[in-house]
């Protein structure tokens, strides 16, 4: 489905991002993954086998996203599909979350995602895809959220005014909207797997479906949105959420 095409994705040492990278592996991409932490990459290109292109950096610096450029320049000359997927999920109640917190999670799920499509878009092919993480948050108010919240509505945003604006490149921009999904990001500092088990059937008890999602799930649709078997969506959201959001 994908073979000879190369594809990047960042915030791929775990989680979604891993998973979708293996997928994408799996269906012939040549595949580049991202991430902050040089031994979690390391390891999970390890276990994502031979081909597999670990580039460390981090999305909120613009130094680091041109060095990953130059570096997917390098090794693949051109990128076909981009999944800007790297995020950070903070709870931030109105009356205790500070300026710190704020400015975290609006440069990494923000800025992140806009200066990662602006570094990379001048490889890209047309033809391409680009795929931005989202969250189903984007649709709903939930309490203790609200900047959370925000940061993936303009991602929603962008998501509609990249896609005007590529059209006439030829680069196709949609968005992937997971729902909870069981990754590391929901795991606690020190928390034990009794604890997260807890965690994840309270949370699950919440959505439609009974259960929260797997990483695998969320990274099928990526693989939808990236293939051409999307080619007539443009500026779309993809809701991968257990039906949290709709019902």
């Amino acid at each position: 489905m994908l073979r000879g095409k190369t594809a990047l994705i960042t915030g791929g040492s775990s989680g979604i991002g891993l998973a979708t990278a293996r997928l994408l592996r799996n269906k012939g991409a040549h595949v580049a993954i991202t991430g902050r932490n040089r031994e979690k990459l390391d390891h999970a290109a390890s276990e994502l086998g031979d081909g597999v292109v670990p580039i460390q950096g981090d999305v909120t610096s613009i130094e680091d996203l041109s060095r990953l450029r130059e570096k997917l320049a390098e090794k693949f000359g051109t990128v076909d599909i981009l999944f800007a997927n790297a995020g950070v999920a903070i709870g931030t109640p109105i009356a205790s979350t500070d300026e710190a917190t704020y400015q975290k999670i609006m440069d990494v799920n923000v800025k992140g995602v806009f200066f990662t499509v602006q570094a990379i878009l001048p490889l890209m092919r047309q033809g391409g895809s680009i795929i931005l993480n989202t969250s189903w948050l984007n649709q709903v108010g939930t309490p203790g959220r609200a900047i959370l919240s925000a940061s993936k509505a303009a991602v929603r945003s962008f998501t509609r005014t990249l896609a005007a604006e590529l059209l006439g490149q030829g680069i196709r921009v949609n968005a992937v909207s997971p729902g909870s999904i069981e990754t590391p990001i929901h795991r606690g500092n020190n928390q034990t797997e009794d604890e997260f088990r807890n965690y994840t059937d309270k949370v699950g008890a919440q959505v439609p479906l009974g259960r929260m999602g797997r990483p695998e799930e969320v990274a099928s649709a990526v693989l939808f949105l990236a293939s051409d078997a999307s080619s007539y969506m443009l500026g779309a959201e993809l809701v991968v959420d257990g039906g949290r959001a709709e019902l």
